[in-house]
């Protein structure tokens, strides 16, 4: 049984925590030239703490990124836990993170800032796509030459809408979104009709697993 984390364990969690989250914040308003003093200070945490938990900026943006990955990942991933067609389950997932552009403005322009080099990274969301594509050829729902182009251009897709949602705050994100899939869906091999009837179908209630108001 691992052993239970120390007083000391916590704290320095809590500031390695403190420090990504800053990060996220500079990386979502597309600041990360700045010393990391400032860095420290909007993490309310002292210089020194800052070395203790990493080598350089460029390894606390990497960890800033992952962690932003992961969480998005991990909620799409509850979110569509219960359904068993692989279609679905990416339709969902897409327009999702559509709506998640608007509903976690600052997680959204993490990714969209990181731009497409997070297309095929090898945690996040990418894999998770990668996966449910593939599911979807596996089940004959989706018909597809090539996976990994396949994601390219869904991983292009969803970070261009980010950008095109956040440089026009009146545009609808949810309709947009669904149109999007919609597209993505067709272009994957799912018949017109299909791909519109998935794009209707409720979505998992987003508010109450992300608190968004």
């Amino acid at each position: 049984m691992p052993d239970e984390p120390t007083r000391t364990d916590r704290r320095r969690e809590r500031t390695r925590a403190a420090l990504v989250a800053a990060a996220q914040t500079l990386i979502a308003e597309g600041r990360t030239n700045v010393a990391v003093l400032e860095i420290t200070q909007l993490a309310d945490v002292g210089l020194g703490s800052f070395y203790n938990h990493f080598d350089s900026k460029d390894a606390l943006w990497d960890a800033a990124v992952n962690d932003a990955l992961e969480r998005h990942g991990a909620l799409l991933d509850e979110l569509t836990a219960d359904i068993d067609d692989p279609a679905v389950v990416f339709a969902h997932s897409v327009r999702l993170t559509g709506r998640l552009h608007r509903t976690t403005v600052e997680l959204s322009k993490v990714l969209v800032n990181r731009g497409v080099d997070l297309t095929h990274a090898d945690h996040g969301l990418a894999p998770r796509a990668l996966r449910d594509i593939e599911a979807g050829v596996a089940s004959g729902r989706f018909r597809v030459r090539d996976t990994t182009i396949a994601l390219t251009v869904v991983g292009g897709a969803v970070l261009a809408l980010g950008a095109l949602l956040h440089a026009d705050p009146e545009r609808d994100a949810a309709a947009s979104a669904d149109e999007m899939t919609e597209d993505i869906l067709r272009m994957l091999g799912v018949p017109e009709d299909e791909a519109r009837r998935i794009c209707a179908l409720p979505l998992p209630d987003l508010e109450a697993v992300t608190g968004a108001a």
